[in-house]
């Protein structure tokens, strides 16, 4: 039988993000930014009864959601790598 180590005893995993995490992380922050304003509107209509005003914008959120996921798709190869 394998001894059971303790958790000291353990090797870590190199827990910090790589120079291509971040690189990948800077690319999808367009991305990131247009779904967190989006959820903001979509809280706010949860919130209470959603004006004309209020369902504007959240179709124009959702439009800026749609315009970075697809300029996103358009900058990444089949692999998943970035294109800068």
């Amino acid at each position: 039988m394998k001894p059971i180590l303790p958790p000291a005893a353990v090797p870590l995993p190199d827990i910090e993000p790589t120079p291509a995490d971040l690189a990948a992380i800077g690319a999808e922050m367009p991305l990131i930014r247009a779904e967190v304003e989006l959820l903001d509107v979509e809280i706010t209509l949860m919130d209470r009864p959603g004006t004309e005003l209020d369902w504007q914008r959240w179709r124009r959120h959702l439009g800026r959601v749609l315009d970075a996921r697809r300029d996103l798709a358009n900058r990444t190869t089949g692999h998943g790598e970035v294109i800068a």
